[in-house]
C-alpha cells in the first residue's frame, strides 16, 4: 500500500526529474519557432505541487492528491503543463477520501487522469502526450489481472509509456520526419519514472543542475565551450570550422597554440577533414586569418559577449520590474459590469490594451507563457463582475480556460483568441451597451475576420517541406504557417505582406518588436506605403515584443 509520505515523496521525485532533463525535452519541439517550452512549462507546472508538498506533513494519500492537483491546476503553464495538471487532479479524484491507496486505486486514479485530459482537448492527437498516458494506463489496468504490488503496477504503466512514446513519430509524420518522439509524451514519461524510483526502490531522484551534454561531436563542442562563459575577459566569443587543406602540412595543436596568445576559453576539436574552433579574444579577425591558414573557412560566428550581458542584465531588471507589479495585484470588488484582463509582452502593447480598455495585462506570449495562477491573479485584480480573457496566444488558451473553473465571485469567459491582432481586433469591437452573449459573438466574429503575419527568427535547424532552415534564419508565418524565409526582418516582412494582402483588404496594422531599431521600423513602414499605400491604410505600433521583430495584421 502507498502511505501520504510515499505518495509526497513520489510527486517531489518526479518534479526533480523533469527538471534536471527540461531543456533536452525543450529540444523535442521541432517547429523551428522560438517555442520549444515544453519541458520548461511541465516542469514549472509539477514543480509547484513539489514547493506546496516540501514542508507538509499529510496524514494520507488523499490530502496529498488534493495538495498536488490544486498547485498543479495554478501553476499550470502552456498546453502540455495544462493536460500535465489534468492528469493529476484526475488522480486526486481516484484518490480522494483514501488514508492509502493500493495499486488497484492507483491504476484506476490515473484511468480518471487520462479521461479529464482526454476531455479537455477539442481534438486529441494521437502520437502526443495523452498517447503516452493513455497506453501506460491500459498497461496497468490490464496488469490488475495479475498483479497488486503498486510499485509493480506502476513499472508496468512506465513500461508500456516508453513503449508509446517509441511510437509516437509513426503516429505522427512531423515527429517521423524530423526524427524525434513528442515533446509531451517524453516529460510524462520522466515524471512517472521519477514517481517510480521512490514507489519501487525509495529514493527520491535528486534534483540536479542542468547538465545538458548531448552526444554528438557539434554539441560536445558548444557543451565544453560554454563551461568558459561565466567571465567576460574578451569581447568576442568567435567560432568557426575550417575545411581542412590536404597539402596543408601544419599541426592543428599550432593554431590552438597561437589562439592562446590572442585569447583564452579555447575549445578546438580536430579530424582529418576539419577543424573546430572556439575562443574569446578581442581579434576575431586575427583568429580567423590563421584558420585560413589550414583550409577554407566553412561557418563562422562571432558573438559580441558584453552586448549580450548587457541585454541579459536588462532582461534581468525588466523580470525584475514584472515581478514586482506582480506582487502589487490585489483582488479587486467586483463593482463594474464588464472588465478585460489580455496576455502580452513588450510594454508598447501592454500600453496599447490599457488603452483599450483592458484593465490588466498579464505579460507573457511566445516561450513565456503565464501560469493559471498568473491570470487568475489578473483576473480577481479586475473589478468587473465579467471579465474576458484574451490569451492571444494558442498555447495560453487552455491555462486561461483553467482560470475560469477556479474563480467564484465573477464570471469569467475566455475569448480564445491566438495572436495579439486578434486580441486588438476582438477588444475594438466590444460594446459596453450589448450583453455578453453579444459581445463575444461580436469578438469571435472580429479575430476570426484578422489574418495575422509574423516575422521571427529560426530557433532550430529544421526542415518543411522543400525549406531547409538554419538556426538563426529569418521567418516568416502566415497565420502559423511558416511560408518565407529571407536574410533580414524587413526583406521577410515585405515577401510576406505580399503573399497576404490582396484588393480585398482594407487595413493593415504593423507592430515591432524591442529588436527592432526607429530606422529599421520606419523604412518597413515606408516599404509598406510605397508597395500597399493605394490598397490599404497602414497604421504602425511600436510594441516592443520580444521573439518577434514584426507581428501585423491584415483585415
Amino acid at each position: 500500500m502507498i502511505n501520504g509520505e510515499t505518495l509526497k515523496q513520489a510527486i517531489i521525485s518526479g518534479a526533480n526529474n523533469i527538471s534536471s532533463i527540461k531543456a533536452r525535452i525543450n529540444d523535442l519541439n521541432i517547429f523551428p519557432v522560438p517555442d520549444g517550452d515544453t519541458g520548461t512549462n511541465m516542469s514549472m507546472t509539477i514543480t509547484a505541487a513539489a514547493e506546496a508538498l516540501k514542508d507538509a506533513e499529510p496524514v494520507d494519500v488523499s490530502e496529498v492528491a488534493n495538495m498536488t492537483a490544486s498547485a498543479m491546476l495554478r501553476g499550470a503553464r502552456g498546453n502540455s503543463g495544462v493536460i500535465t495538471s489534468l492528469l493529476f487532479r484526475g488522480i486526486s479524484k481516484g484518490l480522494e477520501g483514501k488514508a492509502e491507496a493500493s495499486g488497484a486505486d492507483l491504476i484506476h486514479a490515473l484511468g480518471l487522469g487520462v479521461e479529464a485530459a482526454y476531455n479537455a482537448v477539442t481534438k486529441p492527437t494521437e502520437g502526443t502526450i495523452l498517447t503516452v498516458a493513455r497506453m501506460g494506463y491500459e498497461a496497468g489496468l490490464e496488469a490488475l489481472d495479475t498483479e497488486e504490488d503498486p510499485a509493480v503496477l506502476w513499472e508496468i504503466v512506465c513500461d508500456a509509456s516508453l513503449e508509446a512514446l517509441d511510437l509516437t513519430p509513426t503516429l505522427l509524420p512531423v515527429l517521423k520526419k524530423a526524427g524525434v518522439v513528442d515533446a509531451g509524451g517524453k516529460g510524462i514519461l520522466t515524471i512517472f519514472e521519477g514517481m517510480l524510483s521512490v514507489l519501487r526502490d525509495g529514493v527520491v531522484v535528486e534534483m540536479k543542475e542542468e547538465e545538458y551534454e548531448k552526444e554528438n561531436e557539434d554539441d560536445f563542442f558548444r557543451s565544453a565551450a560554454a563551461e568558459f562563459d561565466q567571465v567576460i575577459n574578451f569581447t568576442y566569443c568567435t567560432e568557426f570550422i575550417v575545411g581542412r587543406n590536404e597539402e596543408c602540412e601544419k599541426e592543428p595543436n599550432d593554431l590552438r597554440l597561437y589562439l592562446e596568445t590572442i585569447g583564452d576559453s579555447i575549445v578546438m576539436v580536430a579530424d582529418d577533414e576539419i577543424i573546430k574552433v572556439h575562443v574569446h579574444t578581442e581579434t576575431p579577425g586575427d583568429a580567423l586569418q590563421h584558420g585560413l591558414e589550414y583550409g577554407q573557412l566553412l561557418t563562422v560566428k562571432i558573438e559580441n559577449m558584453k552586448e549580450q550581458h548587457r541585454k541579459a542584465k536588462e532582461e534581468q531588471e525588466k523580470a525584475k520590474e514584472k515581478s514586482e507589479k506582480k506582487a502589487e495585484l490585489v483582488v479587486a470588488e467586483p463593482t463594474e459590469e464588464y472588465g478585460f484582463v489580455a496576455v502580452a509582452a513588450g510594454e508598447g502593447l501592454s500600453n496599447l490594451f490599457n488603452e483599450l480598455g483592458c484593465q490588466n495585462v498579464v505579460s507573457g506570449g511566445q516561450s513565456m507563457n503565464p501560469s493559471t495562477e498568473d491570470i487568475y491573479a489578473a483576473v480577481m485584480a479586475t473589478p468587473a463582475k465579467c471579465i474576458f480573457v484574451l490569451p492571444n496566444n494558442k498555447n495560453i488558451i487552455m491555462a486561461a480556460q483553467q482560470t475560469a473553473a477556479i474563480v467564484e465571485d465573477r464570471t469569467v469567459i475566455i475569448v480564445p483568441t491566438r495572436t495579439i491582432p486578434q486580441g486588438l481586433s476582438a477588444m475594438l469591437v466590444f460594446d459596453p451597451d450589448s450583453d455578453a452573449e453579444t459581445n463575444v459573438d461580436n469578438m469571435l466574429q472580429a479575430a476570426k475576420n484578422v489574418s495575422t503575419g509574423q516575422i521571427t527568427f529560426a530557433a532550430r535547424d529544421s526542415e518543411f517541406g522543400a525549406r531547409r532552415i538554419k538556426e538563426g534564419d529569418i521567418i516568416g508565418l502566415d497565420n502559423g504557417k511558416l511560408t518565407v524565409t529571407s536574410s533580414s526582418p524587413n526583406k521577410a516582412l515585405y515577401k510576406l505582406a505580399k503573399s497576404m494582402i490582396n484588393k480585398e483588404m482594407s487595413f493593415v496594422t504593423l507592430i515591432s518588436g524591442e529588436g527592432v531599431s526607429e530606422e529599421e521600423a520606419a523604412s518597413a513602414v515606408e516599404m509598406l506605403e510605397n508597395k500597399f499605400a493605394d490598397q490599404v491604410d497602414i497604421t504602425y505600433i511600436k510594441g516592443d515584443q520580444p521573439v518577434y521583430y514584426y507581428i501585423f495584421s491584415v483585415e
